[in-house]
């Protein structure tokens, strides 16, 4: 995901030259013969903008240069577990970025534009967002992160097993509070883990999965900001592999992000409505990420449904903009949510006062 971040903000500096750059999205996916079809495609549709430069010009001359070079690598080099890859390349900038994803692309396409096209690369880099997942008994937790379908360990939080007794009498009931302290110890460690992940690696979302005995721990040890950030995942256990825990946490997430969407435009709303850290529309919302007060962009999934024309070249504005000033790029996939926005908005860092006359 780091990786995907740094193209990103690179391209989005990215000053055209009068030149095509050319950005090349391909669904790798094979079908159920292990076969990929993309090749065919990606080959017709160059060849069909490449026609619109002409013959012999210096803009078609930098085109083919770009082609052949996207199609030598797509060609070569990716590898064929990479469900999604994207190239980027510009000759006359000496531009070549190529990124392979675990996580498959809508579509295959071909841009070629005075600048980079990396809104699909942002939509989706907002859909797999980078989360936690704890899974936990009352003595041994699993902790992973989870980002563009990539799920890697940060450790494990481990206390030596107590076991209930039937000793009775005085010892029984001591024993009894020492295994029911030792467990308490054992969640507060799982929660110190969790809250050290979520600060240094910024997450905004965890999923918890246990045995009722640990969740139940859990729920009371969770401090309110971090239990602002759960998720509970039923049906996985501490065994589970780290292929299971991948795909529950996966099919967990849309719910979870249309809640998150609802909530955060709901948030945009209000501090509008207030005079506050709000801004709704095109020409609102342009200013503020000229003027770097965005703090979060509201942008609707679908370009098609941004007001006024040509919503696919607003959308791309908005999101290099929008990654030039470190804000960060929220797809809502509901356009009714952002229906009375024109389909964008923004939650501010800060608003401008305007002295009165």
């Amino acid at each position: 995901m780091s990786d995907v971040e740094r193209v990103l903000d690179r391209l989005a500096a990215f000053e055209p030259t009068g030149r095509p750059f050319l950005s090349v999205y391909v669904d790798a996916r094979p079908d159920n013969t292990g076969r990929e079809h993309w090749q065919a495609n990606i080959r017709k549709e160059l060849g069909e903008r490449a026609k619109t430069y002409g013959r012999r010009t210096p803009a078609r001359e930098d085109f083919d240069a770009d082609a052949r070079r996207a199609l030598d690598w797509l060609e070569r080099e990716h590898r064929t577990s990479a469900n999604g890859v994207v190239v980027f390349t510009c000759t006359s900038a000496e531009v070549f970025e190529a990124l392979e994803l675990d996580v498959p692309l809508d579509v295959t396409e071909v841009y070629a534009a005075p600048r980079p096209q990396l809104y699909p690369l942002a939509r989706v880099l907002d859909r797999y967002r980078r989360y936690a997942v704890a899974v936990s008994d009352t003595s041994f937790a699993r902790i992973f992160v989870v980002g563009l379908g990539t799920i890697e360990p940060r450790g494990a939080v481990e206390s030596p097993k107590l076991r209930r007794t039937d000793m009775g009498g005085w010892s029984q009931a001591r024993y009894q509070r020492h295994v029911d302290q030792h467990r308490v110890e054992h969640t507060r460690d799982v929660v110190e883990a969790l809250e050290r992940i979520v600060r240094e690696e910024r997450i905004e979302h965890i999923a918890l999965a246990g045995n009722e005995s640990a969740m139940a721990l859990l729920r009371g040890q969770l401090t309110k900001p971090l239990a602002a950030l759960v998720t509970e995942l039923p049906n996985v256990g501490v065994g589970a592999s780290e292929a299971e825990i991948l795909r529950q946490t996966l099919e967990m997430m849309p719910q979870h992000d249309a809640r998150d969407d609802a909530e955060r435009v709901a948030r945009m709303y209000d501090a509008y409505r207030a005079g506050g850290l709000g801004m709704i529309g095109l020409a609102g919302t342009r200013a503020a990420l000229e003027n770097g007060q965005v703090h979060e962009l509201l942008l609707v999934a679908s370009p098609d449904h941004l007001e006024g024309a040509n919503g696919a070249a607003v959308a791309e504005e908005f999101v290099a903009k929008a990654r030039q000033t470190d804000a960060r790029v929220t797809f809502i996939n509901d356009p009714a949510l952002l229906a009375e926005a024109g389909g964008v908005g923004a939650i501010l860092r800060y608003r401008l006062h305007r002295r009165a006359a």
